[in-house]
């Protein structure tokens, strides 16, 4: 009697913080249609401090922040957006006009053609996306085995068993994309600048060389960290050392 009572207070719970979270979802929208930026954002952030999170909500943010001419703060939402939805060409096409109006204009070190092609293949799909693939391969493995098994013609037996090995092996190669994805994610720490110009130095302390300057709205990738400090690369291949307070990690969910 207990756990079915709290068991019905928990489900009670969720469904009040489900409709509080639209409620202030519908708000954020209105404001955001009535010019009332801001608000917008408040509205926004609330439902993230209520503990959800999506790709939506996430993209709202950055156009919210963008608005307001907060260009790091645009940046930074829908770089967060894109994690979740890495093929959404509208998050893409809002952040490069954000992106358009950041200081720093930072080369990408050329990739190698079999790197390139590489990522055009995996990056096709998140690493979840690409285990749901695998699962539905092996399904069709399964069922084309039962089928192969059990046919009594020469003719669906050997197609059902080409099916078959065919299913598998692209079960294998999915399960391969995923765990390479997912170990990619892992490594991957990017951040975005906050700090409106930041000096990046050669070792973390405030004592040692200036190697060069970057400015809010930059993208990084966050390799070290000691006490404070930051090991930061950036796309051209530079790295260095910058306070931590200066940035924020964007897969910090």
């Amino acid at each position: 009697m207990f756990k079915k009572l709290v068991t019905l207070i928990g489900l009670f719970m969720v469904l009040m913080c489900t409709a509080q979270n639209e409620q202030l979802f519908d708000k954020a929208t209105e404001s955001y249609n009535a010019g009332e930026y801001e608000k917008a954002t408040e509205y926004y952030l609330n439902i993230l401090e209520n503990g959800k999170h999506s790709s939506a909500l996430y993209y709202n943010l950055g156009n919210s922040y963008y608005k307001q001419n907060r260009i790091a703060e645009s940046i930074y939402y829908y770089e967060k957006a894109l994690l979740l939805s890495p093929n959404d060409q509208e998050i893409k096409t809002n952040l490069s006009y954000a992106q358009n109006m950041t200081i720093d204009a930072i080369d990408i070190m050329p990739e190698t053609g079999l790197s390139k092609l590489y990522k055009n293949i995996t990056g096709k799909l998140t690493f979840d996306e690409w285990a749901y693939i695998a699962v539905a391969f092996m399904f069709l493995f399964v069922l084309l085995y039962i089928l192969f098994y059990n046919s009594d013609y020469s003719s669906r037996k050997r197609l059902t068993f080409i099916g078959s090995i065919l299913a598998l092996f692209f079960c294998i190669l999915s399960v391969t994309f995923a765990y390479v994805q997912r170990n990619d994610f892992d490594k991957h720490r990017p951040a975005i600048i906050f700090a409106e110009e930041s000096t990046v130095k050669s070792e973390p302390n405030s004592n040692s060389e200036e190697i060069f300057v970057i400015h809010a709205g930059t993208k990084v990738n966050v390799t070290d960290d000691l006490n404070n400090w930051k090991k930061i690369k950036l796309t051209d291949g530079k790295s260095g050392w910058i306070k931590e307070q200066n940035l924020k990690l964007l897969k910090d969910f």
